[in-house]
């Protein structure tokens, strides 16, 4: 028999708890209506499946820490209850606490496994080249430091090192968020858990197995996560005065009158239940409404936090951005070429190409095409050539077409007008593709990963309800200044390496100036798991980010972004409401019983009215709307 209640009492959590308080209500419904001839009252019950486990809780608080919590002055209440003989008011007092307990249990999200999935991005296997030229393949643990590493294209870089021959563009979003691929020659460095986009490279193995880029980042992610603080409940803040109220008061009734029913119903009606709902009754409701406006609240206290958010760090790519390079500008250095037909050429001979620029272009002359409704397509292209770092070339329509890069081009002059339009798209942030055409420059196309449309809207919002836009970004300065130009961010932070990231979220802490964090890749996992709150956008985020967030953005519309903030906000203001009127009521619950106008049944009941009265206020949140969300959803 007690092996089964151990089982029973181990088993389940939350289902567990379920089902206690179904059958703790259907006994208090007995006890309270006389419904069934029992040898003892049916509060007794709830008093043990609800009670106990609060009584328990308590003297571990108080013996292992002295932690005293709300479960203190509750546990007081049933046991002084019980000694009087009042046992409906005690299972009452129990079943309520606890199903409070369980209403902020289900606002919790449960264990994430987003350092798991790091671990899976950690390259397998490297290649290692032996002094008489052998390759070997062996797990990338045994790789040391200065052995020579040959990377294939599409493999991920399995140490960090410099490239001592070949040359490549590499695909650093998991370690710098950059949205365009780069390229890297000998001399340059690559970092392990990048990809090798094209072209086969040998490199000098600088840091191996847990000095690895990666590896700082799973502990970054780990670090993050074990430093990020809790919020402490309000009503556990406010349960040492309440206790220290509750007795004082219960004993200088008892004193005064000499009646020791009237301390108990003061201690009954003191007994903090519409506290302990105040907040996860106003949580859940709130969670209901940032589902109606697409957000995924993962944990349970992160509405509470990020009203206490004062900055708002964002990503760039992916976040601000689409994250998809898009072409900006077609320049034609010669009159043989219009624009129209040079961007077909340029298009004709990219389409066979591997680089994320020559598809890109690619993309958006069919997006021309449709809008233009177009019934020509791609033109052929016929001896296909792709140089690795440099760029394309091939016939098109009879005509020798290259596009690349300036290296592509080393036989070619620019001329004063090519080379002041490349540094103007350089100093915007933008890349260039170089267009020749029979041996002659043509022209130039640039690319720009593209704004979102509702981007500069968004930070404009986000300012009216005080909170202070950054840019954190792994991009160079250029791009990053010129996107924070477009949406009015001051203060920009480019070049930014996970490590960095975390180190601004440090300082703002620091500086009182709690962070929430936007992103959506790789790379901004640490920063979403350390910042006081992360946001990941959903439909773009890597799976990881989203694990490391504390609220997703399920459709990616930032626009929605300044409505959650609000949000937040106004369910602080309801959390104050409730508990300010639960305390009021309580204290004239307290004088009430003092005066013997209250008994412990009657002040249960009348301090489970305020539970009722919080519950009510809580759900009007369910509805709410801010004056964002009604403009975006008229618009």
């Amino acid at each position: 028999m007690m092996d089964a209640l151990e089982k029973l009492l181990e088993w389940g959590g939350t289902k567990r708890d379920i089902i206690f308080l179904v059958i703790s209500g259907l006994a208090l419904v007995v006890s309270g209506f006389d419904l069934l001839p029992l040898p003892f009252d049916a509060a007794w019950i709830a008093i043990i499946l609800c009670g106990l486990p609060i009584i328990l809780e308590a003297i571990h608080g108080l013996v292992t820490a002295f932690d005293i919590k709300a479960d203190v002055l509750v546990s007081m209440a049933l046991i002084a209850s019980v000694i009087v003989g009042e046992d409906f008011a005690a299972g009452e007092v129990a079943f309520i606490m606890q199903l409070g307990g369980l209403l902020e249990e289900l606002t919790v999200a449960k264990a994430r496994a987003g350092i798991e999935k790091l671990v899976h991005l950690t390259p397998r296997t490297a290649r290692i080249v032996s002094a008489d030229g052998r390759e070997d393949i062996v797990a990338a643990e045994q790789a040391r430091v200065n052995d020579l590493v040959r990377v294939l294209p599409g493999e991920t870089i399995p140490v960090d090192g410099v490239i001592v021959s070949g040359k490549t563009s590499v695909n650093q979003a998991l370690m710098t968020g950059e949205s365009l691929p780069v390229d890297k020659h000998e001399g340059d460095e690559v970092f392990s858990g990048t990809v090798n986009q094209y072209g086969a490279f040998d490199m000098r193995a600088l840091k191996v197995g847990e000095d690895s880029s990666l590896q700082r980042m799973i502990r970054l992610v780990q670090s993050a996560d074990a430093s990020k603080a809790k919020i402490v409940g309000l009503a556990d803040r406010w349960a040492t005065w309440i206790v220290v109220i509750a007795l004082v008061s219960a004993f200088i009734t008892w004193c005064v009158t000499g009646e020791i029913l009237r301390s108990v119903t003061i201690l009954v009606v003191f007994c903090p239940c519409a506290l302990v709902l105040a907040t996860p009754t106003a949580i859940m409701a709130a969670i209901g409404n940032a589902t109606h406006h697409r957000f995924l609240v993962r944990e349970g206290d992160a509405l509470e936090r990020l009203a206490r958010v004062t900055r708002v760090a964002f990503d760039k790519t992916g976040t601000l951005t689409t994250g998809t390079p898009a072409v900006k500008e077609i320049y034609t250095f010669t009159d043989k070429y219009n624009r129209d037909t040079l961007y077909a050429l340029a298009a004709a001979v990219e389409q066979k190409s591997e680089h994320p620029l020559g598809k890109a272009l690619v993309a958006s002359y069919r997006e021309t095409l449709k809008k233009n409704s177009s019934s020509t397509g791609l033109k052929e292209v016929t001896d296909f050539v792709m140089t690795p770092g440099k760029g394309v070339a091939g016939l098109v329509d009879g005509h020798r077409v290259r596009a690349g890069n300036r290296e592509l081009m080393e036989d070619l002059a620019p001329g004063d007008k090519g080379l002041q339009l490349a540094e103007q798209h350089a100093g915007l942030g933008h890349s260039v593709i170089y267009i020749a055409v029979d041996d002659e420059l043509a022209g130039m196309v640039a690319l720009a990963d593209s704004l979102r449309p509702d981007a500069a809207s968004t930070i404009a919002d986000l300012k009216k309800v005080q909170v202070e836009p950054v840019l954190l970004t792994g991009d160079h300065e250029n791009a990053a200044r010129t996107i924070a130009s477009q949406v009015s961010i001051r203060e920009v932070h480019p070049n930014c390496l996970p490590e960095d990231k975390l180190n601004f979220i440090d300082r703002s802490e620091a500086e009182k100036a709690p962070v929430c964090m936007i992103g959506d890749g790789i790379n901004d996992a640490p920063a979403l798991r350390k910042a006081r709150v992360g946001i990941a956008m959903g439909g773009v985020g890597s799976d990881i980010a989203i694990d490391a967030a504390d609220i997703v953005l399920v459709n990616d519309d930032i626009a929605m972004l300044p409505h959650l903030f609000a949000l937040s906000k106004r369910t602080m203001r309801t959390i104050t409401a409730n508990l300010t009127f639960s305390m009021v009521l309580n204290f004239v619950a307290i004088i009430l019983a003092m005066t013997a106008v209250l008994n412990p049944v009657t002040g249960a009941l009348v301090h489970n009215a305020g539970s009722v009265f919080v519950i009510v206020n809580s759900i009007f949140l369910l509805n709410w709307k801010s004056a964002v969300s009604a403009r975006v959803r008229a618009a």
